[in-house]
């Protein structure tokens, strides 16, 4: 295909996937040519994939799911959807032999959308629940006698004793009663955000489990027993299968780099956005730096800012920011994430579901880890996400373990070394692995990956309003908006941001910083 010819230039900062769904969807629709900063050496921010020793890593886990037909759409046009299982894969839970990595060469660009099963669950006094937390009777046997009564009583209270809704604490207990909220949701969301829940805001939950509640489970178990599903109606944290790209999620991002510089676009790898140029009020040009410390100015007419806000405000240079708004900006929470990949023989759990899977296998994608006596927070089991993750599927399991963190603090500071082995002990301790079945290890350490609800959060308006003030700049994605999206809410900012410039509708950015706002949909993870 050859190029267009340009008029106009808009500079991207960040190769995640609003950005590069911002410059894929400008080069489709117009005549602007995007140019793409990445600060980094890899493509699709934390929807990358990490390569190590043959295996491959999927950073945080990656449902490849949406209410958004469009989103949907734009997926499986650039990876379409295999129809049939082949002797290579699994579909849906189906076990065959002669798994990866007999299958296609991922260096090919197999451009495959895999269909999974969906299976979390919740390992808490060392057995497993359902996730969300189920009505079956393994759910009571687990919990034991007592503990079900507690819940029970404590779930009836919570619905004629509603509390104010002015933290993360009180939005859970009126859902699910005040000793399932302690058992199941108090010590992990502490683990994620490092803060108690009644010190976040109720808006992370009415984001993260909008409808997801007791009576949301009863109904769910209702349609699924006496009534079709449909997945418009259902709640997204109780969705049963999604599509996945056969190398993990970073080989879609990487296919879309290549069909943006195929279409003449540019993407420029561990080029930091230094300073952010400021003329009549508009962006005039964006200064970057290099990895070997060079720098240019590249003018533009439109500037697509993924980076954190935090980042953002001090390199904007030619415009005063008032003291409040950049005091806003700086003191913006996150938390950073470590992933550990252990390449282990085999695990001590085993499957005692009724899904059938390969040699016993437990079937999760991750399971939450709720106990209260270890750090882990979730722990992703990559050879249930694709076959083709894993170099050796047959004899080895591929797993990571998730802790959440804030840079500078005990566990970010830890040395690789020691952070895998406290990460080995912590999974021997609750019986998941044999410290000795260890084969490989690996340490991933990702930079704000969660933008948090807390603290200076609470005045992020003012800073929306300063920002909206500069007509050609526009913030999108997760760390763009500081909002907890997922995936295709990131990409959604990007469509609303290109429909905006190709209408020339560029004053009003409401449409974009209203995407994921709505109170029907989002998938707590």
């Amino acid at each position: 295909m050859k190029a267009k010819t340009t008029t106009k230039v808009a500079v991207i900062a960040g190769a995640g996937p609003a950005g590069l769904t911002a410059a894929y969807e400008l080069l489709k629709q117009t005549d602007i040519k995007p140019i793409v900063c990445e600060k980094t050496a890899a493509i699709g921010g934390i929807s990358q994939t990490v390569q190590y020793h043959g295996n491959r890593m999927d950073i945080g886990g990656h449902r490849f799911f949406s209410k958004s037909d469009r989103v949907m759409q734009w997926w499986q046009q650039v990876m379409p959807l295999q129809a049939q299982p082949s002797k290579d894969d699994i579909l849906l839970g189906e076990t065959e032999k002669n798994f990866a990595p007999q299958g296609p060469d991922p260096e090919k660009e197999d451009r495959t959308m895999l269909l999974r099963r969906r299976v979390s669950r919740i390992f808490f006094l060392r057995k497993f629940f359902d996730y969300p937390i189920s009505m079956k009777k393994e759910t009571f046997l687990n919990m034991g006698f007592v503990r079900m009564m507690r819940a029970g009583f404590g779930y009836l209270w919570a619905c004629v004793h509603k509390l104010p809704e002015t933290s993360l604490e009180n939005f859970y207990i009126n859902r699910f009663g005040r000793p399932l909220y302690e058992m199941f949701f108090e010590d992990y969301t502490t683990k994620v955000w490092g803060v108690h829940p009644s010190n976040l805001g109720a808006d992370w939950g009415s984001q993260r489990v909008k409808g997801l509640s007791v009576i949301a489970v009863l109904k769910d178990m209702w349609r699924k027993n006496f009534g079709t599903k449909d997945t418009a109606e259902v709640e997204t944290s109780l969705i049963e299968q999604f599509i996945y790209p056969k190398y993990g999620p970073g080989q879609l991002w990487e296919i879309v780099a290549k069909e943006v510089e195929r279409m003449g676009g540019e993407i420029r790898m561990q080029a930091v956005v230094s300073g952010v140029q400021i003329e009549k009020g508009k962006v005039s040009g964006v200064t970057i730096t290099e990895a070997d410390g060079k720098q240019e100015t590249i003018a533009c007419d439109y500037f697509l800012s993924t980076m954190p806000i935090k980042d953002l405000l001090p390199a904007l240079k030619g415009i005063e920011v008032p003291t409040e708004v950049a005091k806003v900006a700086a003191e913006l929470p996150y938390r950073d994430f470590i992933t550990v990949g252990l390449l282990v023989n085999k695990m001590k759990i085993k499957n005692e579901t009724k899904l059938r899977t390969y040699a016993q296998r437990v079937p999760d994608t991750w399971i939450y880890i709720q106990e209260r006596d270890v750090k882990i927070g979730r722990l992703q089991i990559f050879n249930n996400w694709s076959p083709y993750l894993v170099k050796d599927y047959e004899h080895t399991m591929w797993i990571g373990l998730e802790y959440f963190c804030t840079e500078g603090d005990e566990l970010w500071n830890m040395p690789s070394e020691q952070f895998i082995e406290m990460a080995k002990a912590e999974l021997a301790k609750i019986d998941i692995i044999d410290a000795a079945d260890v084969l490989d290890a690996c340490h991933v350490k990702i930079q704000k990956a969660y933008p948090a609800y807390y603290g200076s959060y609470y005045q992020l308006d003012s800073v929306r309003k300063f920002l909206d003030t500069i007509p050609n700049l526009f913030c999108l994605g997760r760390n763009g908006q500081h909002r907890y999206n997922n995936m295709d809410h990131s990409m959604m900012t990007a469509f609303e941001t290109v429909s905006a410039i190709k209408s020339g509708q560029i004053e009003d950015k409401s449409t974009i910083w209203n995407v994921n706002t709505e109170t029907e949909y989002h998938e707590s993870k």
